[in-house]
């Protein structure tokens, strides 16, 4: 009998990358391959490459956990995913990341923007509107996990201060600052104000590459004397830093291994976050053949640049395991020690709660004796060892604390290419839109910003 050339694996939901139409979708195995096939009546077939690791994509099933949902939806569901955002009662996890953009503009005009931010686009947010963003997350969090003051570049808010005084006047977990550093870079009194909203809040910082051409393809000019200023003066009070790296295909994949290896040794960076380019926004000069990378691309890069972690290090986030990868290390003055590969999978779920145990065989008590002396396992919901998000491990270790913390993330935000209806339902990044709503960034940046929602309204005449 007659073959064809892939094994069928699975079926989904997507959309078209032209007209946005919901499509349906196979999933199938193809030299050593996972791609998505997909057929719009009106523009035709279409081949995304979404994995290159197909026992790892199959094993992110393992890694799922009951879903957790907000204590309040903000929108009916009325067209289906993903035409109902705000967040409707469909969708299959609360807000582990809450973001507000506070203003439009920004001091950069970078070739890459999600948000096609720049010195003259659109406005800053009032106070009296950010507040209520602000409550609005609240109101459906109760105790919001991680909050993320963002942008365009928030930090050129004239009131700046006045929205972190009002946002850790909240029972906010931990509060962030997404920023381009260059004003970390320029003004060390600014650094040092910022210190003092220290514990629970974090500077994440955008650090794409260590390279001067790169830095100029992404954002628009030479940023590396910037970067490293930033991180001078972030080290100098030791605020705590998250390296942000967005990532494009033979761009600044090759440099994986040196930027883990720098921020290792940066004494106020907890961990580095890898995000692979989402085609939205602003993109000049991208090719979305050749120039898109993976999840689990991006995953076998770090295994192979920085040795120091193994496969069983970057393993699935149990809220989003299609999009989100985790691996964790603890990290001193002897440099980097591993502890995600002693996650047990079944051990992922305690009773529906956020609770992950690491099972301490003969090795790791061997390894980290002199850290721990909690037993047997170690129950991680203390506050001693913070998390970015609710879902990801804390550490019983009263002699530790965040400064100790090194961790990756791989977190891949799906757009029209690879938009799979199942990991947006469960998508956990959510931005507080203007009419405050809570959207996914996943989908606020394919129809829920103000030049989209034309095309929004036309497809869901279209649903009815």
């Amino acid at each position: 009998m007659p073959t064809r050339n892939y094994t069928y694996y699975d079926f989904t939901l997507s959309l078209c990358p032209i007209c946005l139409k919901r499509i349906d979708a196979k999933i199938v195995f193809e030299d050593d391959k996972v791609f998505m096939l997909k057929h719009c009546p009106e523009h035709g077939k279409s081949k995304v490459l979404i994995a290159d690791d197909i026992e790892y994509y199959k094993s992110i099933r393992n890694y799922n956990k009951p879903s957790e949902f907000p204590y309040k939806f903000n929108t009916a569901t009325d067209y289906g995913c993903p035409y109902d955002c705000g967040l409707c009662p469909d969708h299959e996890q609360h807000s582990c990341l809450s973001i507000i953009e506070v203003t439009d503009r920004c001091n950069l005009t970078c070739p890459t923007c999600y948000a096609s931010s720049s010195p003259h686009y659109g406005r800053h947010r009032t106070l009296e509107e950010i507040k209520k963003m602000l409550d609005t997350i609240v109101e459906n969090e109760k105790e919001p996990d991680v909050v993320q003051i963002s942008g365009g570049e928030p930090t050129i808010h004239p009131q700046f201060f006045d929205i972190l005084d009002y946002a850790k006047q909240l029972p906010i977990r931990h509060l962030m600052v997404n920023t381009n550093g260059v004003r970390i870079a320029k003004d060390v009194g600014f650094v040092e104000r910022l210190a003092s909203y220290m514990p629970d809040f974090e500077i994440y910082l955008q650090f794409d590459s260590l390279n001067a051409k790169v830095l100029k393809k992404l954002r628009g000019e030479d940023l590396t004397a910037i970067r490293r200023k930033a991180i001078e003066n972030l080290n100098q009070f030791n605020l705590s830093t998250t390296m942000v790296v967005t990532l494009e295909k033979g761009l600044n994949d090759s440099e994986i291994g040196e930027i883990l290896s720098f921020a290792s040794r940066q004494r106020c960076v907890r961990g580095v976050t890898l995000q692979p380019t989402q085609i939205a926004g602003r993109l000049e000069d991208f090719n979305a053949q050749t120039d898109r990378i993976t999840l689990t691309e991006v995953r076998r890069k770090i295994l192979e640049q920085f040795p120091i972690f193994e496969a069983d290090d970057l393993i699935p986030v149990p809220c989003n395991p299609d999009a989100l990868v985790m691996g964790y290390a603890l990290k001193n003055e002897d440099g980097l020690t591993p502890l995600t590969r002693y996650i047990n999978p079944a051990d992922l779920l305690d009773n529906g709660k956020n609770t992950i145990v690491y099972e301490q065989d003969v090795e790791l008590q061997e390894k980290m004796l002199e850290l721990f002396s909690t037993g047997n396992s170690v129950d991680v919901a203390s506050e001693n060892l913070k998390s970015i998000m609710c879902c990801l491990p804390e550490i019983d270790a009263p002699e530790l604390g965040y400064d100790n913390l090194f961790r990756i993330i791989i977190m891949q935000f799906i757009d029209a290419y690879n938009f799979d209806v199942r990991a947006v339902k469960k998508s956990c990044v959510h931005i507080v839109n203007k009419d405050y709503k809570i959207i996914p960034f996943e989908t606020m940046n394919l129809f829920y910003r103000d030049d989209k929602q034309e095309r929004l309204e036309q497809l869901r005449k279209e649903t009815v």
